[in-house]
């Protein structure tokens, strides 16, 4: 290999799946993107690098930041090098999603009516009703056209094996899609003609796909119908996606002071009087959405909404008391449900996970600590998370303090070295680990996946954790059509 080449300098991680290269060279899938950069010099690669990052300022593609107490919007990180998947491992990663999207919408819709998986034994009543996120308003609830899970973002990582394995299933307000389609768009400026040539399925399609199954949801059809999204404001940290998929979409954006509840019924206030509202695609979690019903100190939801939503006089997407589903102890029996409700074996799999409430297991993850991540079951954003290999002693200790004094909420997980891909760092390629989450539409007329997703990079060397609030960033994801794959 040249030296000049990009390529020269790149080393491989032991024991991790490389994305790009296997022991016989480049992965198939690659060898067109990297025929096209590896003789590119050094500072068009660099030029390229700045001209991403003036885009994302330009366009405002940000996220805030708390963990420092300052709450302050940055750049999303991004990485030119794209993350290319072949059209066969899409096709299953594709069908082993709709498999457990269809399994978990069952078991949201069983958990609250009649409640079948519970009496057969599959899953213990205890481990249902304590967790925080199941709503007992919700029990009996009719949901229009029995979709509780209209859009989940289900997140995928690769071990050393190079086996797909599902990480966690995000049912309640998924969030990191404008993001997918930005990084996307960026790609396109800074590589122009390399997407058709590698014949690259596109994710453009996400917003149509959207605002259809949302307008389809509404009682009254056509014209009539009134979409809106629902989002806490500006300081949310996803407020730039937010506004990003209103605009896509062409609904009104709002927040809780734009609504109001009159007879069971939702109302958009205008300059023009009250418009009734028909669909709401709401970005603010299940506690705050109806002070009268939830938290009574909640200034970012609508008074009324829930009984306006149980009378089935508006939508609401995703539906209130997804989070029993999403629950990381619940995680567990997910490849159950999939059997249970579908008669099916599940096409993807989980991650080995201990339920701590059980004390031998929570014997043997507390003797093998070292080996072993712990996560809160109700965290996201990557906190409440311990990574035995890297923590202190005192951190361990305090682990198994809090874990001793509420076992139910943790679960444990032996460390999955996750697949590592080439980045562009500091002028030189360096491995870097990922994960992946497609983004899955569930409407009336069945289950869309746009052929993508986000792929989120721990871009701090050796680090494990991709999350953007942990220090991660992202690169787009090439799906290959057919003829490439």
């Amino acid at each position: 290999m040249p030296e000049n080449s990009l390529l020269h300098s790149y080393r491989e991680q032991s024991n991790v799946w490389d994305e790009m290269f296997r022991a016989e060279g480049i992965r198939p899938e690659y060898r067109h993107f990297v025929s096209a950069i590896e003789n590119l010099a050094g500072l068009e690669m660099t030029r390229k690098v700045e001209l991403a990052k003036k885009l994302f300022l330009s366009q405002g593609v940000t996220f805030t930041v708390y963990s420092s107490g300052e709450g302050i919007e940055k750049i999303f990180p991004f990485d030119i090098i794209p993350r290319i998947l072949n059209y066969t491992e899409w096709t299953r990663i594709e069908a082993g999603i709709k498999q457990r999207l269809k399994a978990l919408n069952i078991f949201l819709k069983d958990i609250y009516h009649q409640q079948f998986i519970i009496k057969d034994g599959i899953i213990p009543a205890a481990l249902v009703y304590s967790c925080p996120q199941f709503l007992r308003p919700m029990l009996n609830v009719h949901v229009p056209h029995d979709i509780y899970t209209h859009i989940a973002g289900v997140d995928l990582i690769r071990d050393h094996d190079g086996e797909f394995y599902v990480l966690e299933d995000n049912l309640r307000t998924p969030s990191g899609v404008s993001y997918m389609l930005e990084n996307r768009s960026i790609t396109y400026r800074i590589f122009p003609d390399l997407l058709p040539k590698n014949n690259v399925q596109p994710v453009k399609d996400y917003p149509d796909l959207l605002f259809r199954n949302l307008l389809a949801l509404a009682d009254r059809q056509g014209s009539e119908a009134t979409v809106v999204l629902l989002s806490p404001g500006i300081y949310n940290s996803a407020y730039f996606e937010h506004s990003t998929l209103a605009r896509l979409m062409g609904i009104r954006l709002v927040e809780s002071r734009d609504l109001i509840v009159h007879n069971h019924f939702v109302y958009m206030k205008t300059t023009k009087g009250l418009t009734r509202v028909d669909v709401i695609y709401r970005r603010v979690d299940d506690e705050y959405i109806d002070p009268l019903v939830f938290r009574p100190d909640s200034a970012l939801g609508v008074s009324g909404l829930y009984w306006a939503y149980r009378k089935g006089n508006v939508a609401i997407v995703n539906a209130m008391g997804n989070g029993v589903a999403d629950d990381k102890a619940v995680y567990c029996y997910v490849p159950d449900m999939i059997r249970y409700y579908l008669n099916e074996e599940p096409i993807l799999k989980n991650v080995p996970t201990y339920q701590l409430a059980e004390a031998d297991k929570r014997q043997h993850v507390f003797d093998n600590m070292e080996r072993m991540v712990i996560k809160r079951t109700n965290e996201s954003g990557g906190y409440g998370m311990l990574i035995g290999s890297s923590a202190t002693e005192q951190e361990i200790n305090d682990f198994k303090t809090a874990i001793t004094a509420d076992p139910r909420s943790f679960i444990a997980q032996p460390i999955i070295s996750l697949s590592s891909t080439p980045c562009y760092i500091d002028g030189v390629l360096q491995p870097r680990r990922v994960d992946l989450r497609p983004f899955a539409l569930y409407g009336p007329s069945g289950i869309d996946i746009v052929p993508g997703g986000l792929t989120r990079v721990a871009l701090r060397e050796g680090s494990l954790v991709v999350n953007s609030s942990q220090g991660g960033g992202s690169k787009d994801t090439w799906v290959l059509g057919p003829e490439l794959g």
